[in-house]
C-alpha cells in the first residue's frame, strides 16, 4: 500500500507541474528571472571524452555540476579496443578493477576497496546478477558512478555502481553481421539489425545477439555462450515514448579453481595445467526485461516509470577448492572432494522518477523525486561435499583416470524473500553562477526473511530482519568558470548485516560515512579533461564476532578506505584519442577483535593505472586504418587468509601477489561497409594471477590474439 501511495503522489505532482501555465521558463525578465536559454545550457562534450553524466545518476545534472566522480565508456571505445570481457572494459576505468575470478566463471568487480556485488551492478537501470560472465557484444556503453549511490539505490556497497547500457532501437535501417576467431579455438558469430516500422516510423526495433564457443589456455577447460538482446520503442505521442527491452544470456563452462598454492606460497606450475575435473560444469542463465515509459511534461518537467523483471539460475558441479577438501601437502598431494550447488532468483522492481527545473527568487533548482519497490526471492540449494580422489599437482592431470562422479546428497535449502522500498528527493540549488549545493536524502526499508531447511536432520528454521535507514547526501560546488569545478561531498550508505547480537536481537545495519573532494577541469579550449578526486570511506560499526560469545556478533569493528583518483582524457588533434588514469587506495582494519588492526583487506591493489591511445587515419591513402595501444598497471596485493588475532597460534597466512604491467595492441581497417579488426592481448606474455579465495589462484591468460570481420548492412 505504501508503494502505491508514493507512486500516486508522484503522478499527482507531475500533473500539477504540467498544469502550471506560469512556469519559470515563461516568466518575464522584468521580474529578474533568468531566461531559460541562460539556465538550460547545451551539454558541452570534450572531443573524444567518455566523461558524460551517467544515466544511472537518474537526474539531468550535467557532469561538471555533479559533486562525484563518474565515468562513461562509449561504444566507440568498446569497438576500437575490441573489448570481449568486463576485464577489458575496466582497463579504461581507474579505481574499478577485477578483484577475483571465482572458478573462472565470473569476474568479481571492486572499487575503492569494496566488492561491487550484484546489488551494485545494473543493466539498463535494474539490478543485474554478476555471478556469471557478462556478454559485451550487446553493449552501447558502460557507466560508473563512483563512491556512494545509496541515496539513489538504497542498499549498495560504498565503492560505487556499474550500469551496463545495451544497444537501443533506431528508426533508420542498419546493423551488422560479424565473425570473430582467436586463440584457444575461439569462434564467435554476431549479428545486429535495426529499423523503423510504418510510414511515420513511430515504432522501431533492434535485435542483436551472439554465439561463442571456446577452449582455453588451461587444459580441458571449455565454454559455450548464447546471447540475444531484442528491444522496441513506441512513440506514443510527441512527448511520450515507451521502450521495451529484453536480455538473455546462457553461459556454460568448465569450473577451474586452480591449485598452485602450498603453505600459502605460489607454486610454479605450467600455465596450462588443469587440476579440476573434466566433467565439471558451471551452467548459468539470466533473463531480464524492462519497460521504460518516459513522458516530457513540458520544457521543465519530465517523468519516467520503469518496470523490470529478472530471473537467473546457476548450477555448479565441480571439485571443491583446496581448503575445502583439504590443503595441498608439501609433496603436492591433494585429497580432492566434490561440491555441488544450485541457485535461482526471481526479481521484480518498479521505479518512478520525476525531474524538474524551476526558479525560486534568485535561486535555480534542478530537482529529482523518486520512489522504488523491489522484491527478490532466492533459492539456494547446497549439497554435502563428497570425497573423490587424490592427485599430485606437480604431475599433468589425466582425465582418463578419473573416477566416476560420486553420489552427492542435499544438505540444505535456503529460501530468502527480500522486499525493499525507498523514497528519495534531491535538489541541485544554483545559489549564484559560481556556487551550487546538491542536497538529497533517501529513506529505505528492507524486510528480509530467511528460511533454512536442513535435510540431514529434517529441521526448518525461519528468521526475519526488518531494517530501515536514512541515506543523506550533500555536496558543495564552486565553479570559478564553466570549465572548472571544485566540489566537496558527504554521504552515507548502509549495509544490512546477518546474524544476531548477544541479546539474540537481529543485528542492525552498518552505517558507512563517505567524504569526497574533487576538481574537474576542461583545459585548452576543452581539448583536455583532467579530474582528480580524493576520498575517505569509514565503516565505524563493522559487524564482527562477539568477544562474549563467538556464536553472536557485535558492531564494534572499523574499516577505513582512503585514496585518490586521477583521470585525463584528451583528443589533441583529429584522429588521436588518449585516456589515462591513476588510482591509489588503502583499505584496512582500523579496529577489530578478529583481524590484526592496521592490516589490509585482501585482493585490493594499492595502485592501479591505465593509459590507452588510439589513432584513426582520417585522410590520405591510409584512411580507414585505426591503431591502438592499451596499457594497464595492477599493483601488488594479497590473497590467502587474514590472520585472526582471536585464534591462538593461527596458521592462516596471506599470499603475496606481485604487481604486473600488461600491454594490448589493436589494429582495424574499414573499407566501405567492411571492417577488419585484430587484437594482440598480453603482448609481452606477462604472468600474474587471479585470486578466488584462500588457496585458489589461476594464472592470467598468456599472449593471445583475435581477429574479426564485420560487414555493415
Amino acid at each position: 500500500m505504501k508503494s502505491k501511495f508514493y507512486f500516486t503522489a508522484i503522478f499527482l505532482v507531475t500533473t500539477l507541474a504540467s498544469a502550471q501555465d506560469n512556469s519559470f521558463l515563461d516568466q518575464e525578465t522584468e521580474k529578474d528571472t533568468v531566461k531559460p536559454k541562460k539556465y538550460i545550457l547545451e551539454e558541452v562534450i570534450v572531443a573524444g571524452s567518455h566523461q558524460n553524466t551517467p544515466s544511472v545518476s537518474k537526474s539531468n545534472i550535467k557532469e561538471m555540476d555533479l559533486p562525484q566522480a563518474t565515468s562513461s565508456i562509449s561504444s566507440d571505445v568498446l569497438q576500437k579496443q575490441q573489448t570481449k570481457t568486463l576485464t577489458d572494459i575496466l582497463k579504461n576505468a581507474n579505481g574499478v578493477y577485477i578483484m577475483g575470478t571465482s572458478g573462472g566463471y565470473q569476474e568479481e568487480i571492486a572499487s575503492r576497496g569494496f566488492s561491487l556485488r550484484s546489488d551494485n551492478t545494473f543493466k539498463n537501470g535494474i539490478r543485474y546478477y554478476n555471478g556469471m560472465m557478462i556478454e559485451t557484444s550487446g553493449l552501447e556503453k558502460v557507466e560508473f558512478l563512483k563512491g556512494s549511490a545509496a541515496m539513489l539505490y538504497g542498499n549498495v556497497a560504498p565503492g560505487g555502481v556499474l550500469n551496463l547500457v545495451t544497444k537501443k532501437p533506431k528508426k533508420n535501417f542498419g546493423g551488422a553481421i560479424g565473425f570473430a576467431q582467436g586463440s584457444f579455438s575461439t569462434y564467435k558469430p554476431t549479428f545486429d539489425v535495426y529499423d523503423g516500422l510504418g510510414a511515420k516510423k513511430n515504432v522501431a526495433f533492434r535485435i542483436n545477439g551472439s554465439y561463442e564457443n571456446a577452449e582455453s589456455y588451461r587444459n580441458y577447460v571449455t565454454s559455450e555462450k548464447y546471447y540475444i538482446n531484442p528491444s522496441f520503442t513506441f512513440q506514443l505521442s510527441e512527448k511520450t515514448e515507451l521502450l521495451v527491452e529484453a536480455d538473455y544470456t546462457n553461459d556454460s563452462r568448465t569450473p577451474d579453481f586452480g591449485a598452485g598454492v602450498i603453505n600459502y606460497e605460489i607454486v610454479a606450475l605450467p600455465r596450462n595445467r588443469f587440476l579440476g575435473v573434466s566433467w565439471g560444469r558451471y551452467d548459468a542463465e539470466q533473463l531480464s526485461s524492462t519497460l521504460t515509459l518516459t513522458h516530457k511534461i513540458n520544457e521543465n518537467w519530465s517523468v519516467n516509470f520503469i518496470n523490470g523483471i529478472r530471473y537467473y539460475q546457476t548450477n555448479l558441479l565441480a571439485n571443491a577448492r583446496p581448503n575445502t577438501g583439504g590443503l595441498i601437502s608439501e609433496n603436492g598431494d591433494w585429497n580432492r572432494s566434490i561440491q555441488k550447488a544450485d541457485s535461482k532468483d526471481n526479481y521484480f522492481t518498479q521505479q518512478a522518477n520525476l525531474n524538474g527545473l524551476f526558479a525560486l527568487g534568485t535561486t535555480k533548482h534542478n530537482v529529482l523525486f523518486g520512489a522504488d519497490v523491489e522484491n527478490f526471492k532466492n533459492y539456494a540449494t547446497r549439497y554435502n561435499n563428497a570425497s573423490y580422489d587424490t592427485i599430485n599437482i606437480f604431475e599433468d592431470y589425466n582425465p582418463d583416470t578419473e573416477a566416476a562422479i560420486p553420489d552427492i546428497t542435499k544438505n540444505r535449502l535456503t529460501t530468502t524473500p527480500i522486499s525493499r522500498f525507498g523514497i528519495y528527493a534531491q535538489d541541485l540549488v544554483s545559489l549564484t553562477e559560481k556556487w551550487k549545493v546538491l542536497a538529497g536524502v533517501r529513506y529505505s526499508y528492507q524486510d528480509t526473511e530467511t528460511n533454512v531447511v536442513t535435510y540431514n536432520n529434517n529441521t526448518s528454521t525461519t528468521t526475519n530482519n526488518y531494517d530501515d535507514a536514512f541515506s543523506p547526501r550533500v555536496g558543495l560546488i564552486y565553479q570559478p568558470t564553466k570549465n572548472h569545478t571544485v566540489f566537496a561531498t558527504y554521504s552515507n550508505s548502509f549495509d544490512v548485516n546477518t546474524g544476531a547480537d548477544i541479546n539474540n536481537e537481529p543485528l542492525k545495519p552498518s552505517i558507512i560515512d563517505q567524504y569526497e573532494v574533487g576538481f574537474k577541469n576542461k583545459l585548452f579550449k576543452e581539448i583536455i579533461q583532467a579530474n582528480i578526486t580524493f576520498y575517505q570511506i569509514n565503516n565505524n560499526n563493522l559487524a564482527q564476532t562477539s568477544l562474549v560469545d563467538p556464536n553472536f556478533k557485535e558492531l564494534a569493528g572499523s574499516i577505513r578506505s582512503e585514496g585518490v583518483e586521477i583521470d585525463i582524457i584528451t583528443k589533441p588533434f583529429n584522429g588521436l584519442q588518449i585516456m589515462a588514469g591513476y588510482s591509489f587506495n588503502e583499505t584496512k582494519y582500523v579496529k577489530s577483535n578478529t583481524y590484526i588492526e592496521g592490516s589490509l583487506l585482501r585482493y585490493n591493489p594499492k595502485n592501479t593505472a591505465n593509459l590507452s591511445a588510439n589513432y584513426s587515419f582520417e585522410a590520405g591513402r591510409l584512411k580507414g586504418l585505426n591503431l591502438g595501444l592499451i596499457n594497464t598497471y595492477f599493483g601488488e596485493r594479497y590473497a590467502g587468509r587474514s590472520t585472526q588475532v582471536r585464534v591462538a597460534n593461527d596458521t592462516r597466512q596471506l599470499i603475496y601477489l606481485q604487481d604486473f604491467f600488461q600491454v594490448d595492441a589493436t589494429v582495424g581497417y574499414q573499407f566501405k561497409k567492411a571492417t577488419l579488426r585484430a587484437k594482440l592481448s598480453n603482448v609481452f606474455n606477462e604472468l600474474s594471477y587471479n585470486a578466488h579465495d584462500d588457496n585458489s589462484l589461476n594464472p592470467i591468460a598468456p599472449r593471445n590474439f583475435s581477429i574479426a570481420l564485420q560487414y555493415n548492412l
